[in-house]
């Protein structure tokens, strides 16, 4: 199990430098974020790597800022640059983000690190000791809450959303089918923390790597060429 963060990471930063190719070449605000997303993403699982090999406190709080705070914000707010059209609501969104992720960093570097650190198990996933060995505080939680709501919201729901347009539409059928994946994919890692705390700990691995795999074919078909006649016009674009 604790090699499919290796593969995770792997698919996460091949994943981010596409979107940042298609950001070179199309621009989009969205891809900005999306690829930052995807980075953070990179982040998360490579620190778990990390700590499967030898417990560090400060790539335990790279794990926890990446991959149980900022990910799905930030992959969110691409979603949200890309949907609302309402001058001002997504930059404002952004610039919300960015402080509160700001806020995020200062409380995780700050957070104390216990003494069961000590006794830290690189056999056993970090998601199954860090409540022991980070100190995190209540307001550092409630923002965790927040940002996970967010990114779950923004993201899956803006994937939805997307495909539901263009098969309303009846245009862009690899747009459909790749937002759906898309959604499937942001839902992914959600769910690991419900299986986390039902003992099955190896779950968030799994999840990690079916997520992103899932997400980045989303994008791809999302993203795929298609023939002049069948381009419609749409709200939304990859």
């Amino acid at each position: 199990m604790h090699y499919i963060p290796i593969i995770s990471t792997i698919v996460s930063f091949i994943f981010a430098f596409s979107v940042f190719n298609r950001y070179r070449h199309r621009k989009g605000t969205h891809l900005l974020y999306w690829g930052i997303g995807l980075v953070l993403y990179g982040l998360g699982t490579l620190s778990e790597v990390i700590l499967a090999f030898a417990f560090n406190p400060a790539v335990l709080k790279l794990w926890y800022l990446c991959g149980a705070m900022l990910t799905a914000a930030w992959l969110g707010q691409g979603t949200v640059f890309l949907l609302v059209r309402k001058p001002g609501v997504a930059r404002a969104l952004a610039v919300a983000l960015i402080i509160v992720s700001l806020a995020a960093l200062t409380l995780v570097m700050l957070a104390p690190v216990t003494d069961a650190a000590a006794a830290y198990d690189t056999a056993r996933p970090a998601s199954e000791q860090y409540k022991d060995i980070l100190e995190r505080s209540g307001l550092m939680i409630l923002l965790t809450i927040l940002l996970n709501i967010y990114g779950t919201i923004t993201l899956v729901g803006g994937a939805i959303y997307s495909a539901y347009l263009f098969w309303r539409k009846r245009v862009l059928l690899n747009r459909v089918i790749g937002n759906i994946l898309i959604a499937a994919g942001a839902l992914m890692p959600a769910t690991a923390g419900s299986f986390v705390k039902a003992g099955l700990v190896d779950w968030l691995y799994i999840s990690e790597l079916l997520g992103v795999i899932l997400m980045y074919v989303g994008f791809l078909q999302a993203t795929a060429p298609q023939p002049a006649e069948n381009t419609a016009s749409a709200p939304v674009s990859g």
